[in-house]
């Protein structure tokens, strides 16, 4: 017999959560699916989707509203959910109120998938329409992007696919046919990290396609003959990513005080803890870095990229970190591009090693500068702080190998900016700096303008 169709009902119930994300106040719907998930008034939200987005809005300090599901019984709930701050509150409205069956993976596929699970480095989820449902939180601290905020996404809002080496993608073949897929190649959007993706189906109570439960493996290159310092890098690399990336995980989990409240001296050791564990994550990425980038025949692609739509990239991948911080971030404007020749990967690397720079030193209530220009035969990129600034004497010892102007202030390992350097340099460009104490520091990148290069083009052709 089939099953019910899903039904909507037009509700909008309300609820108020103070400061600790204790249910204090909620209407008669929302009373009830807290009570069915072990939760009562006057205790942390016990709805886990609810709360997700209730802390998201509170640590955003914004409205934020996003469709969420939740297990209720015999039956799935898809909800509309809209977070409110105000003051110690956040007020929540909740409609939609849509009901369907669980979703369930095939008898044949949940061996597979919990096998698939178990091998991952971190693990997706999609609904039918492939925008992501899930997305492990550990990878986001690990690869720089917010999981939260790509959850109802599409799943290439995530990844940029690649083709097998036929020219197939996987994931295509495997979304006509409804069936799992392997080895699909990809890189995690924003950081450049080689990745293989695996799925299996999901199905819905009428078996149809409700979308794929997902593995992400990093790819590892193959072994080659390395001198000792090289081998030891590279084992570091894949040594220490998968324990790092957890702890991280799990330490952010209990400084979010996501599965209930602990004390906040605790909370504030989990939150040190996983502040060093991104440090050690950040080091091993540039030892990484800088072991390609010294290579004699390291040379990444010169291809034609917009140097402002690359900026702009930069300033989103950053502007949680902004706004926690107190900084605001101007970015290019939308309609502006300017064109450079480029590695759009390199080049976007050293415009968040830019653009996270200036917000670490940036003053509360300071802006950022983002802005580009066309400069002759080049283009450039500026990324301008209202900080303390460095002085002369120091301009060109920061772009030195494990360089750091003031190693008892809280940063990085001294690695950015040598390495953003070289990789302009390699590119054809530049990195400088311009600043004095007291008045902040400019930083720019200089990159050949592709004008030059359609200039060229055009006289080949003619």
């Amino acid at each position: 017999m089939n099953a019910p169709d899903p039904m909507i009902h037009t509700t909008v119930a309300h609820a108020t959560l103070d400061a600790e994300g204790r249910l204090i106040a909620a209407d008669p719907a929302l009373v009830a699916l807290n009570l069915r998930a072990g939760g009562c008034e006057g205790a942390v939200l016990a709805v886990p989707g609810l709360a997700t987005v209730a802390r998201l809005a509170r640590r955003l300090g914004i409205v934020v509203s996003r469709g969420v599901m939740v297990a209720d019984s015999e039956t799935d709930l898809r909800l509309w959910v809209r977070a409110q701050p105000e003051g110690d509150t956040v007020r929540l409205a909740v409609s939609g109120w849509q009901e369907r069956a669980p979703v369930r993976l095939p008898d044949g596929e949940r061996a597979e998938a919990d096998f698939v699970a178990a091998g991952a480095d971190w693990r997706w989820e999609t609904d039918a329409s492939l925008r992501l449902t899930f997305v492990s939180i550990e990878a986001g601290a690990r690869h720089g992007f917010d999981a939260l905020a790509l959850l109802g996404q599409p799943l290439t809002r995530l990844f940029v696919l690649g083709d097998d080496g036929d020219g197939g993608l996987p994931i295509l073949d495997a979304l006509a046919r409804r069936r799992p897929f392997a080895a699909q190649p990809g890189v995690v959007r924003g950081s450049g990290k080689p990745v293989s993706l695996s799925a299996s189906v999901r199905q819905d109570e009428r078996g149809g396609f409700a979308g794929f439960v997902g593995a992400v493996r990093a790819v590892v290159a193959p072994p080659v003959e390395t001198s000792l310092s090289e081998g030891f890098t590279s084992g570091l690399d894949r040594a220490l990513r998968r324990p790092l990336g957890r702890i991280v995980g799990h330490a952010d989990s209990i400084a979010a005080q996501g599965d209930g409240p602990v004390e906040p001296t605790y909370a504030d050791y989990a939150a040190d803890i996983a502040s060093a564990g991104r440090h050690l994550l950040g080091l091993v990425d540039d030892l990484v870095d800088m072991q390609a980038i010294e290579r004699a025949d390291f040379a990444p692609p010169a291809e034609r990229i917009d140097l402002a739509d690359v900026a702009r990239r930069a300033v989103g991948l950053l502007r949680v970190r902004a706004s926690d911080s107190g900084v605001t971030i101007a970015a290019p404007e939308h309609e502006t591009a300017v064109f450079a020749l480029g590695d759009f990967r390199r080049s976007l690397q050293i415009l968040v090693n830019l653009v996270g720079n200036a917000v670490r030193y940036a003053p509360c209530g300071s802006t950022v500068c983002v802005a580009v220009r066309h400069a002759g035969a080049f283009v450039e990129a500026s990324v301008a702080d209202t900080g303390k600034g460095i002085a002369p004497a120091d301009h060109a010892r920061v772009f030195d190998k494990f360089a750091r102007v003031d190693v008892g202030e809280p940063g990085g390992n001294g690695l950015g900016l040598y390495i953003s350097r070289r990789l302009a340099r390699v590119m054809g460009g530049d990195l400088t700096v311009e600043s004095a104490p007291d008045e902040g520091a400019r930083f720019t990148l200089t990159l050949p303008s592709a004008r030059r290069a359609d200039a060229a083009s055009k006289q080949d052709q003619q």
